[in-house]
């Protein structure tokens, strides 16, 4: 088992930025990849950023792509998402998962991912 927990939500205005943490505890050798989600009100969870455990490859959605930046602390078993340039279409519970690296095509398919965080609530004000 693996366990996810996020922090670092909040409300923010629009141009601000937030940095979202999510502390992996439990049989983390099994993670190969560490991927986070979002899921906004009236909206299904959509694809946000992954990055491998093994060479910290970056992959990023196109709408987040130059605003947000994924990093981890393998020492701290911790994964991060620097939120810059926030819009209120970014308003959404974010959620961190993990799973196994099958290849970059299969990195926004939640299916990849076997294990998630109760997520954490982000909402940007106009």
């Amino acid at each position: 088992q693996v366990q996810l927990v996020e922090s670092g939500g909040g409300s923010v205005q629009a141009g601000g930025s937030l940095r979202l943490s999510c502390a992996v505890s439990g049989r983390t050798f099994s993670m190969h990849v560490m991927g986070w989600f979002r899921q906004a009100p009236g909206k299904e969870r959509e694809f946000v950023a992954a990055i491998t455990w093994s060479d910290d490859s970056t992959y990023y959605a196109d709408s987040v792509k130059g605003r947000c930046t994924i990093s981890r602390d393998n020492a701290k078993k911790t994964v991060f998402l620097q939120m810059n340039s926030l819009k209120p279409e970014d308003t959404a519970v974010y959620y961190c998962a993990s799973g196994i690296y099958r290849g970059s095509s299969w990195l926004p398919q939640g299916g990849t991912y076997a294990y998630w965080g109760q997520g954490t609530r982000v909402t940007v004000s106009a």
